[in-house]
């Protein structure tokens, strides 16, 4: 599937450092004599994957060239030419981002090689470490190679050799990923529109027939769409509910005929003990065992044949999750678990079947696998190309926003898996990380940050388990904003000590949260009650959300405040329905979905409803008030169209590089939309009227 790589995280770039030697610099009559390249993978140079060939230019190398690469006409003599070397070359970079320095001659000599061979010539996507370095360090006195070499911590070897240069040159352009994610850079695209501010210098140098780097980036790729099924659709539509059980004791000869009885595949195991996993039987597993021991199988008991433990993913999963998922482990069944751990559903591959794992689902467990941070960087980088596939398809962005925080949290997860193994000792108590905020409540789109926190179990004597905690939760941070989830400004991370606390110290802060007045302790509130546990213990995570939701829902005062606060914000609209703008654009968080969170969380904790997602607690109140179908829905409708508007506009950004928020130009809107969103924006204050009868309490 081909895409704009703009969106790209520069970390998890598929990219190619490349440099030249020639005859001479004027691109108009030197020919090119050597080619070299190296390719840079998860953000680190793999000098092994290399490209370097001589090519004989059919012409005398002049003596002042030899000088200083070193190259002669009898080094270059047996050479193959330009074209033969081009093929080779073509095939070997395929679509990469090409990194140079001073790359516009080297990209002119590429042109001018290929029309002499009558070669078709497509300007590649092509970013300068000259102009990198320069953002983050215009005073250099010059931005010679050698220069900016140095300031960059690299020792170049080989240098005036086309590999030699081409090695320093990715080596730079790796040494400079962290700096400019430091400067809230992290894109590709973001990173070429900040060096439009060196455009005049690109004029010179393309008067004096170097190639203009930009060519590339005014040719759009066309996206190619994906079957949006996977993406739409959850476990729990899918499942068989509920699933056979059966007990280990039971013989083979029973258990297959229970199979035959229910017409299934597979037979889910009770487990062995108290508080123990879950197995599964299947019908692949009993024939192995008749061919391998004949009719005296029959005798054998369940628990002898079954496998333990049972994979399984939650209800609230989608579709893809499990197709990846079956698709890594080579299994043809899952289980299916509720927010407890419990299972609760059945999935087979029959279930599956007509939903093909294709190439465009490469999300799922692909960030299991990930062991570093550069490689959950490149599979996180794609998550953008699914969220443009399916607003082709147009998709609900409600759903695309649960696909995005789906994603999050299972990078969540695999970061505290490599952090505990960057950690000198295992975690010395039990614990669990969960994600809070929009992330935890299904609906981050793509302009995220860190919202995460710790809870670790009780214990009568003081371990230090803090440090070892703390240790840990700057791992994580570092991990995700690495792999392209920057760091929460607002410093709810595990790595902070206000985030990170026994079960005991949590009870007691989210009781003086609730009791206390400050609109910081709100703010928090608000984050909290949205979180979900991604990794460790969850039944630890679940007692301290019990205890807030049991704490919380007693407090008429804490509601008051929290339907105050839901309200407080009104919609940026003005007179006769005019968008209010500030610079082009208006905030649709503040004024938009927020209100529509906020009420739906505040309801939530009122009435006791554990469910995460604003659409799913719209409904759940409206079940339980049994009133306002209307608002209700309204409200809802709402929430997708002001979605939507954000999402389109945050995709426009990636394009051109502006970082991402939730503020969105109606200019960028076509008019239909434009009416959508005045109509969904005089909803909002209708939140007042769900919020009434909490309101009233004292």
């Amino acid at each position: 599937m081909s895409h704009d790589p703009g969106s790209i995280p520069l970390l998890s770039l598929d990219a190619i450092a490349f440099d030249s030697e020639t005859t001479g610099l004027d691109t108009s009559k030197a020919r090119m004599i050597q080619l070299g390249a190296v390719r840079i993978v998860h953000g680190e140079v793999v000098v092994d994957a290399n490209f370097q060939e001589l090519i004989n230019p059919g012409v005398p190398i002049p003596a002042e060239s030899q000088a200083i690469h070193g190259i002669s006409d009898s080094d270059v003599a047996d050479a193959r030419g330009f074209a033969d070397v081009a093929a080779e070359f073509d095939a070997w970079r395929g679509n990469s981002v090409l990194i140079g320095y001073a790359s516009g001659f080297d990209l002119a000599m590429l042109k001018r090689e290929r029309d002499l061979a009558g070669l078709e010539w497509q300007a590649p996507r092509c970013l300068d470490v000259r102009f990198l370095v320069n953002l983050l360090a215009p005073n250099l006195p010059d931005f010679s190679l050698d220069t900016i070499a140095s300031w960059s911590g690299v020792d170049i070897k080989g240098r005036h050799s086309a590999l030699g240069d081409a090695i320093a040159t990715a080596e730079i352009f790796v040494a400079l990923i962290p700096r400019l994610r430091e400067a809230g850079i992290r894109t590709l695209a973001e990173v070429e529109r900040a060096c439009d501010r060196f455009s005049e210098s690109s004029m010179r140098e393309t008067q004096i027939g170097w190639h203009d780097l930009n060519e590339a980036r005014r040719s759009r790729t066309v996206m190619a769409r994906i079957d949006s099924f996977p993406y739409r659709h959850r476990l729990r539509d899918l499942m068989n509910s509920p699933p056979i059980l059966v007990p280990g004791s039971m013989s083979l000869r029973e258990a297959l005929a229970e199979m035959i009885d229910h017409e299934v595949s597979s037979l889910y195991v009770k487990p062995l003990e108290q508080g123990g996993d879950t197995g599964i039987l299947t019908e692949r597993d009993i024939l192995r065992r008749f061919r391998q021991d004949g009719e005296e199988a029959f005798a054998l008991r369940v628990r002898e044949v079954a496998v333990f433990p049972l994979a399984s993913l939650p209800a609230e999963a989608f579709v893809y999750r499990a197709i990846a998922r079956m698709k890594r482990m080579h299994v043809r069944h899952l289980g299916v678990h509720d927010y407890r751990g419990r299972i609760i559903g059945a999935l087979s591959a029959r279930d599956l079947l007509r939903q093909r794992a294709d190439d465009a689902i490469q999300l799922g467990d692909d960030i299991m696998a990930a062991k570093t941070a550069g490689q959950m960087a490149a599979v996180w980088g794609k998550i953008t190309l699914v969220a443009k596939s399916l607003v082709a398809e147009d998709v609900d962005a409600r759903d695309i926003a649960a696909v995005i925080s789906r994603e999050l949290c299972a990078l969540t997860r695999q970061a505290c898996v490599i952090a505990e193994h960057m950690m000198p000792s295992p975690p010395p108590r039990k614990y669990a990380l969960l994600v809070l905020g929009s992330g935890g409540r299904g609906e981050s789109l793509l302009a995220m940050d860190q919202d995460n926190a710790v809870v670790y179990a009780d214990a009568e004597e003081d371990d230090a388990a803090d440090e070892w905690f703390e240790a840990f939760g700057k791992h994580v941070a570092d991990i995700l904003d690495e792999a392209g989830v920057p760091y929460c400004k607002g410093g709810i991370m595990a790595s902070n000590a206000e985030w990170r606390m026994s079960l005991k110290a949590w009870k007691k802060t989210v009781k003086q949260w609730i009791k206390r007045k400050s609109p910081e302790d709100i703010l928090n509130c608000d984050i909290f009650f949205d979180a979900v546990p991604v990794h460790g213990d969850f039944k630890l995570a679940n007692k301290l959300l019990d205890r807030a939701f049991e704490i919380g829902g007693s407090s008429g005062l804490f509601i008051k405040l929290m339907s105050i606060n839901a309200c407080k914000n009104g919609p940026p609209l003005g007179l006769f329905g005019r968008f209010k703008l500030d610079n082009g654009r208006m905030d649709l968080k503040m004024g938009g979905i927020m209100p529509l969170f906020s009420t739906a969380r505040t309801l939530a904790i009122t009435h006791g409803i554990r469910a995460q997602s604003t659409p799913e607690r719209l409904a759940a109140v409206g079940r339980e008030l049994g009133k306002m179908e209307t608002t209700l829905e309204n409200l809802g409708e709402a929430h997708r169209i002001i979605f939507h508007a954000i999402l389109e506009q945050q995709l426009l950004d990636l394009e051109a590089g502006i970082p991402l928020s939730n503020r969105v130009a109606p200019n960028s809107l076509n008019s239909a939309m434009r009416d959508q969103l005045s109509w969904a924006l005089e909803q909002v204050p209708n939140v007042s009227n769900l919020l009434g009868d909490p309101l009233s309490r004292g």
